[in-house]
């Protein structure tokens, strides 16, 4: 038997399980973890605050398919990474989470009094999917194999596994077998009954408008062109949750992209059958509920996903499947093309090319703000830009309120998986650390970071993690100094008429709003960064590509107009979305 530390067991655990990266900062209370990650080659990404390990994690997990992990030291290093996992979680980023903790006896519970401590797994539970604490060095490959067997079942999210410091440093004469993944965990994926893809094609083919929805499960599954061959043979619209823009390209005829509002809602109240892959129908999905989607009793549900807790839960299922996403649309569009014949695919054309013309009056409606030319520059040309400089599977990373709705209704989904941002938390700053989590995940590509200034201020110091870990994030910083949603709810709260007469307030007509001048370009370059500040138009172009061309991350500082900005387009659809639907 040789000597060994718990901390060396769980990397070696993780190199079984394929693991290359880790983020976190480093600490002498886990030493015996990231010493051991460091002999075995698994890289130490290495971020300025806690919280970004979490964001970087769960970005390279989505971005790869694979596990994240990140890592925090006991009592302030875990309180620092809480941010992120609550994030990650909400997100649905299959991320482990590895932490220190004080020496057995003085917590769980605390004795009172005890240096750096509270109570970390009983937290974490409450907010991932699960956590435990080792209280013996002879648990911990256990509570690890629990760990990543917890995080391969359903809904991907957060596990946990914390380790008293003297265990995670000690070593002990100890024989420890390392089992292969397969020895405790299921790698096959879930796959559905021969009568529910039968069931669910007869109920697709007999439709007069079926139509396909489909949220993260799709993109975790990486089920793309599985979806394409069923969304083709049935001439279905396919629409989706925010964070699964781009499951089907956008430059497809039957992709109905969530920025056209409207015509979503036209699609789910058209549709008579709605096929549900992957997908909560949370709140920014309308919840699956009239006047945005057809009344249940009009309108039959299949619904398709790993996480039975989700089947039915808030719109009525005709047909629940618990099953992989990626095996099932494989499955039934082998059945559908048997069935090909069946199909009466003329009329759903009509009904696309209807919905085609509708989204093309939205699209020419807000490219006229690309004609205006004003200095300082109108946010519409920002998104608009980048998709002409950037490469094509280049990941856009969004970050901010506005700064966000306008990157993403200005942006075109056509490569599957390559936006990252924090739709389902809308957690300001996290894009700093997700996009280097993207670069991470992508090396030797550039990585185009659209985020508020407000967002920036958040986590700044992280572009020298970027500098100093070779990523090339572009970071363009949409400047209007003020916290633009927030004052434009203001002024509609304090002043709504003279605010839809002149769209603005005086300064000291609100409340806080505003903020100081920060160059984020010389911010940038005092840490080692490219950086450009630009406030024309026609300068933007010229500049991002200087910037793409540098090889380096960079700065970009855009000073757009801020009473411009804060009209972002959609707020009325947003501000609806938050209030629970009256069917």
């Amino acid at each position: 038997m040789a000597e060994i530390s718990g901390g060396e067991v769980i990397a070696r655990m993780l190199q079984k399980e394929g693991v290359e990266k880790v983020f976190g900062i480093i600490d002498g209370t886990y030493f015996g973890f990231y010493s051991a990650l460091h002999r075995l080659g698994i890289e130490i990404v290495t971020p300025r605050h806690e919280s970004c390990a979490a964001h970087m994690a769960g970005a390279y997990a989505r971005l790869t398919g694979k596990l994240g992990v990140c890592m925090a030291s006991n009592g302030p290093g875990v309180a620092n990474l809480l941010p992120g996992l609550v994030v990650e979680q909400a997100e649905g980023n299959r991320v482990l989470a590895i932490t220190s903790a004080r020496r057995p006896g003085i917590m769980y519970p605390d004795r009172g009094g005890a240096y750096q401590c509270f109570d970390q797994s009983g937290v974490i539970g409450r907010i991932g999917k699960w956590s435990a604490a080792a209280s013996s060095f002879e648990r911990v490959p256990e509570l690890v194999r629990k760990a990543l067997r917890k995080s391969w079942e359903g809904r991907p999210g957060v596990v946990h596994v914390d380790v008293p410091e003297n265990i995670m440093n000690g070593k002990v004469k100890a024989d420890v077998a390392f089992w292969m993944p397969q020895q405790y965990r299921t790698a096959d994926p879930l796959t559905p009954t021969a009568e529910q893809v039968v069931r669910a094609a007869e109920l697709l083919v007999a439709a007069q408008a079926p139509m396909i929805h489909v949220g993260s499960g799709v993109v975790h599954a990486g089920a793309y062109e599985a979806l394409a061959r069923v969304a083709e043979l049935l001439q279905a619209p396919v629409t989706t949750s925010w964070a699964a823009r781009g499951a089907l390209p956008e430059t497809s005829p039957l992709a109905m992209p969530m920025p056209h509002v409207k015509v979503n809602h036209q699609v789910r109240n058209d549709a008579d059958v709605a096929l549900i892959v992957g997908s909560r129908l949370g709140e920014t999905d309308w919840w699956g509920k009239p006047p945005y989607w057809r009344h249940p009793s009009e309108q039959k549900t299949i619904q398709v996903d790993l996480d039975p807790d989700i089947l039915g839960l808030n719109k009525p299922a005709d047909l629940a499947i618990q099953t992989d996403a990626k095996r099932f649309l494989e499955l039934l569009g082998d059945e559908l093309a048997r069935r090909k014949a069946d199909i009466d695919v003329e009329p759903r054309r009509a009904r696309l090319a209807g919905y085609a013309k509708a989204m093309a009056e939205d699209r020419a409606g807000w490219d006229k703000a690309l004609s205006d030319m004003a200095i300082p520059m109108h946010p519409a040309h920002i998104a608009t830009v980048c998709d002409e400089v950037f490469p094509k599977d280049t990941v856009l990373v969004a970050d901010g309120g506005n700064a966000t709705i306008w990157a993403m209704f200005y942006h075109r989904a056509n490569v599957p998986n390559r936006i990252v941002s924090t739709f389902k938390f809308g957690m300001l700053g996290a894009g700093m650390a997700q996009a280097v989590g993207a670069a991470v995940a992508r090396p030797g590509r550039p990585v185009c970071c659209i985020i508020g200034d407000g967002a920036f201020g958040f986590h700044p110091q992280e572009v020298e993690t970027a500098v100093r870990n070779k990523a090339q994030v572009i970071y363009i910083v949409l400047c209007d100094k003020q916290w633009g949603m927030v004052k434009m709810n203001q002024q509609f709260m304090l002043r709504p008429f003279k605010t839809l007469l002149f769209k603005h307030l005086d300064p000291e007509e609100t409340i806080k709003a505003d903020l100081g001048e920060i160059a984020f370009d010389k911010l940038g370059e005092s840490m080692g960064a490219h950086g450009e500040r630009v406030s024309d138009p026609r300068e933007l172009k010229p500049a991002l590509q200087r910037a793409i061309q540098s090889g380096r991350c960079s700065v970009v500082h855009v000073d757009v107009d801020p009473v411009k900005h804060m009209w972002a387009p959609g707020l009325m659809h947003f501000k609806k979305m938050h209030e629970e639907p009256k069917g």
